[in-house]
This record gives C-alpha cells, structure tokens and sequence, in this order.
C-alpha cells in the first residue's frame, strides 16, 4: 500500500516541543515534494509546512514560522517536523502527503495520506 506513516504525536505542555516522522511506505520520495498539514475538530485541514523535491525549498504557514523546521532524508525515505514552543492551538492530527516535485497550498493536490498522528497541547 502507497502511503505515508506518521508517528511522534502525543501530550504536551505549552511551550514544550515534539518531532513528527513521516515515512514513506510503499514508494521513494524520489521527485516528491512533502507537506505538513493538520485538522483540528470541526476545522478544515490546513497547510503548516512543505518541502520541495526539486531545491529542498522549505514552506511554513504564518502561525508557525519560527517554531516549526520542517527536513527530509531521502535515503530513510522519511521527513520530518521538529516542533518548539507549542502552543494549545496548535492541538490537532498531523498528517503527510506528497505530489511531484513543488509544494503548494491545498491540501487535496497531494496523496498518499496517512493516518496521521495526534498533537495535543495542553498542561
């Protein structure tokens, strides 16, 4: 089966940190550019990062600049999000897809969407 697998999601204090992983299963992320989205209750899933295939070009949404880093390891066939100073906004299920080779912001130009994984910011 084509998808991704996340992973690192749990319970966190404001102001503490989590590193998500995405794997690949299934296919290589040869030419594949690979976002960060999240859907919170009753919300629609939304972009919060992505990375380029083509130049490693990285891509935050506004409310997460400067706490989020977004990288990838081809080779581990694996990206992944390391996540600071969390907030309970943040609080949502975090999910990876991909498509070829350039990021963009809407979530259903990309696939191979996992399970996703649970964040919950909360003390």
């Amino acid at each position: 089966q084509v998808q991704f697998v996340e992973s690192g999601g749990g319970l966190v204090q404001p102001g503490g940190s989590l590193r998500l992983s995405c794997a690949a299963s299934g296919f290589t992320l040869d030419y594949k550019a690979v976002g960060w989205f999240r859907q919170a209750p009753g919300k629609e899933r939304e972009g919060v990062s992505c990375i380029s295939s083509s130049d490693g070009s990285t891509y935050y949404a506004d409310s997460v600049k400067g706490r989020f880093t977004i990288s990838r390891d081809n080779a581990k066939k694996t990206v992944y999000l390391q996540m600071n100073s969390l907030k309970p906004e943040d609080t949502a299920v975090y999910y990876c897809g991909s498509r070829f080779r350039v990021c963009v912001r809407r979530p259903r130009d990309f696939g191979s969407w996992g399970q996703g994984t649970q964040v919950t910011v909360s003390s």
